[in-house]
This record gives C-alpha cells, structure tokens and sequence, in this order.
C-alpha cells in the first residue's frame, strides 16, 4: 500500500495541470482509467482560446491563463503553446439583436472586439453565401491551442516534481481510511490524505463511491468532423467561423476544416462516438450558410463536455466527505482555463487562498464552491 498526500483520479487536462501544481508541494499520485492520459474530452478538443466565450467567472479564469500560455516555464514545450487564429461570430438578419447584445458583453471584456459588416467578414473569410450574412464581429487576439503539447507539458513537469502517473488504474473501490482515503484500482491499493476527484464525466459517479453528493453533471455530446478545404485561396488564414446561436462553427485545423453542429446533447458518462444525424445536421448548416460543397468527411468523432447546472467549474472540498476534492464541470472551457484552474485547485486543495491575480479578476471560493449546487 502505497501512501500519498494527493491522489488525484483522471490524468486528462484538470488532473494534469492540477497535479503539475500540487507535485512540487507534497507526494502527488495521477490515476488514470485509460490506458493513456486525456483520452476522452481532452483528446477531441477545438482547440481554441478565446477570451469572449463562457461566463463572468469563465471569462476571467480564461484571461488570467494567457501569460502562462505566452510565457510557459523552461522546458514546458518545444513549440508555442497559443498561434494566430482569430474568431469571427456570425449572424443573419433575423440573429441581429442577439448579435448586437453579444457584441457588447463582449467589448465589456475586451475592448479590442470589432463589429463588422457582412463585406468586412466576407473579406476574412471570402465563402459566405450571398445574402446569408448580415453582420459579425472579429476577436482578432482568439488563438488555436497546442493541446498536446499542453497536455504533455503538464504531465512532464508533474513527474519531474516527483509526481507518479498510473494508466489502467479504473478506481473501483473508494473508502475512508482512517483520517485519509484507501483506493482501490487494477493496478494496486493506495492511500492518499487528500483524494481529487477529476474524473470529468464520470466525476458524480466517484463521489458516489466516496459517499459524496453528486453536483448534478451533465456529460454533453459535442460531434465534430474534418472535411477537405475549397481549392484556391489561403483557407489557413481564415479565422474560426461561429453562429452567433452556437449552431455550427468551422475553423482550419491541420490542413483541413474542421466542422461541428456545436451540439449539446446530453448522455450517460462513456467512450462517446458521433451519431449520423448530427454530422447531417451540421453539413446541412454550414452549406446554408457558406459556399462550401461537403461532399465526403474525411474523419468525425464525438467528445464529452460535463457541466453543472450554471456552467462554472467546481472546485473545492466536498462538505459531507472529508478530504474528498471536487475538480469537474469544466465544459468546453477546460484546456483554455487549465492554467488557472490547475492553480486554483492547487491553493484550495493545500487550504490556501485563491491565487492573488486570480481573485482580482473577480473570482471567489464561493464561486466555485460544490456547495453552492446543494
């Protein structure tokens, strides 16, 4: 039996970069059901930065993850983590007053957001159908993420501040152990002080297994695809395309465009893959609203993104199960967030306060508190 002060369940990107800021301040152990870390939701991310997506609290965990992003430690990755990209929000005649009300949140938070006529953002991006678009607005600071690179990057520094990771290691058995934890895995029995509970989907199934109340997740299927790009033309330098309804969007991803219906649609925590019809639904979109021919998808896949019921991560000790620490619910805004969230979840695990750059941005304990979905 193997003794921790931090054991934390899921090595996708909350438990990596939680654990990349817990291993230098305490025995730190990374259990991971997959045979390799980030598998599920991490693995089948867009991959975009955007400072104008998600809540107040979003928002500013999000703004406060930049200079990390910029500036990573020495040895954290070999590439830039963040690269040009922009976004461009779409909408037509009739989506105009949600436009216009989007806009403005929008410029409350970063004021460098441009409004723009149909012209203006057919000259981003020249494959709008004629008489679609009626007006859009530009972040041009938006940036594609190295998400791997990210990923693996937290994972290194974790082990080389002494952090042990462990794949095939599904926690089956979960008991209080006299003031700590006894976990028990396909890979061995361990004891931890401290048990984090970032196991995305399946992360109200643990607390059950700790005796925890669950926070009410909601895993959601997000579909994607890739499909070849229009001949002529530099589609690289488009920007990524979003209905201001959030019901299609298209960005280049890697040579080719990578498309989605931008669904929500919410399922039990498992290996989620793409269903025909939302591939259907999201050509049929795009199609409507661009000159675009999809005539065959090159590759579609489907992820998981667990939220609560007001869309804020949660991040703190379980009130009815001591030692027991939530880090879940992060949506669609985990790799973005993960700079702060990993430290965030570092301070409050260590019962510290939130770091100083982070509360002055606005963000409470109270916030993200599991207590606040009782």
């Amino acid at each position: 039996m193997v003794e921790y002060r931090f054991a934390i369940v899921g090595a996708g990107i909350a438990g990596a970069s939680a654990g990349f800021n817990l291993a230098p301040h305490g025995s730190t152990l990374l259990l991971e059901r997959e045979s390799q870390p980030g598998y599920h939701s991490t693995g089948r991310s867009a991959a975009l930065y955007t400072e104008t997506y998600g809540n107040r609290v979003i928002r500013a965990l999000t703004i406060a993850s930049r200079p990390f992003f910029e500036a990573p430690p020495k040895g954290f990755s070999e590439h830039p983590l963040l690269t040009p990209r922009g976004t461009l929000v779409i909408a037509r005649a009739d989506q105009r007053a949600k436009l216009e009300a989007a806009l403005a949140e929008s410029k409350a938070i970063l004021p460098s957001v441009e409004a723009m006529d149909a012209a203006r953002a057919s000259e981003l991006c020249p494959t709008f159908r004629p008489g679609y678009l009626d007006s859009a607005f530009y972040e041009e600071d938006a940036r594609d993420m190295d998400v791997h690179a990210i990923h693996q990057g937290y994972l290194r520094g974790f082990r080389a501040a002494g952090g042990r990771l462990v794949c095939d290691a599904e926690v089956l058995g979960l008991a209080r152990n006299g003031a700590g934890w006894k976990i028990e895995t396909p890979a061995g029995a361990f004891t931890a002080d401290v048990v984090i509970n970032a196991a995305g989907a399946w992360a109200d199934v643990l607390a059950r297994m700790a005796g925890a109340s669950p926070v009410g997740l909601v895993p959601k299927r997000r579909t994607a695809a890739t499909i070849e790009p229009p001949a002529g033309g530099d589609f690289r330098r488009w920007p990524a395309v979003i209905d201001v309804d959030e019901q299609f969007y298209w960005k280049p991803d890697a040579g080719q465009l990578l498309i989605s219906p931008a669904d929500e649609t919410p399922v039990e925590p498992q290996d989620v893959q793409p269903e025909e019809l939302d591939i259907a639904l999201c050509v049929d979109r795009i199609e409507r609203a661009s000159t675009l021919a999809i005539r065959r998808i090159a590759r579609k896949w489907a992820g998981l993104r667990s939220f609560v019921r007001d869309k804020t991560p949660v991040a703190g000790f379980a009130p009815d199960a001591p030692g027991f620490f939530w880090l879940a619910g992060q949506g669609g805004y985990g790799i973005m967030t993960s700079p702060a969230m990993g430290r965030v979840a570092a301070a409050l695990a260590r019962g510290l306060a939130l770091p100083a750059d982070i509360a002055a941005r606005g963000v409470s304990p109270a916030d993200l508190a599991p207590g606040r979905l009782a």
